[in-house]
């Protein structure tokens, strides 16, 4: 399959740039009209899907990039050496879920519902990206609201935030009731 030069020209960027790019910033870079990027990146999608390549074109919450083939990460691993285990605790990925389905979020408010103090697992949290000040909460002491990034969305597959797997009833009954304590205990502040 012949890549036409739209394609080519996308192509290029989304390897030098070696970011996600949203559509509006390829017509940045490029020139190109929405339409062109979209068909660029619709030829690219399937020339990449239907022959075997070291890397794969992903899209992720309007934004699309380069990533290694799944086939090739034991071999990029021998190349670069193991890197250090990233993956997150229990506690991490409790932290998270509590910050993905109630943002934006005071630390406070994560403590409380978690019942042990958070500042260490935010840090970490925070660190790799998965999560960032969204503001301020408008009451005694102006604490810091954490919501997820898009980091978060890339790394767990997700195109949005809407797309979470829904809570089951008794989940959902348990947050709203500490979102109802948590807005009375302000309130008390």
């Amino acid at each position: 399959m012949e890549l036409s030069d739209n394609a080519r020209f996308v192509e290029i960027v989304l390897f030098l740039e070696n970011e996600p790019l949203s559509a509006e910033r390829f017509m940045k870079m490029t020139g190109l009209s929405h339409k062109e990027v979209l068909e660029a990146l619709g030829e690219l999608s399937e020339h990449y899907f239907s022959e075997k390549h070291g890397m794969v074109l992903v899209q992720s919450a309007e934004t699309w990039q380069f990533i290694p083939a799944n086939d090739m990460h034991e071999k990029l691993r021998y190349c670069y050496g193991r890197k250090v285990d990233k993956r997150l605790s229990n506690a991490a990925r409790e932290t998270l879920s509590i910050i993905a389905y109630s943002q934006p979020i005071t630390r406070r408010e994560i403590d409380n519902i978690r019942g042990v103090v958070s500042d260490t697992i935010l840090r970490i949290l925070r660190e790799r990206e998965y999560i960032k000040v969204v503001g301020r909460k408008d009451v005694s002491g102006h604490p810091c609201l954490y919501g997820t990034t898009k980091k978060f969305l890339y790394e767990f597959g997700l195109p949005s935030i809407s797309a979470l797997p829904k809570l089951n009833e008794v989940d959902r009954q348990r947050f709203e009731e500490q979102e109802i304590q948590e807005k009375e205990e302000g309130e008390d502040d």
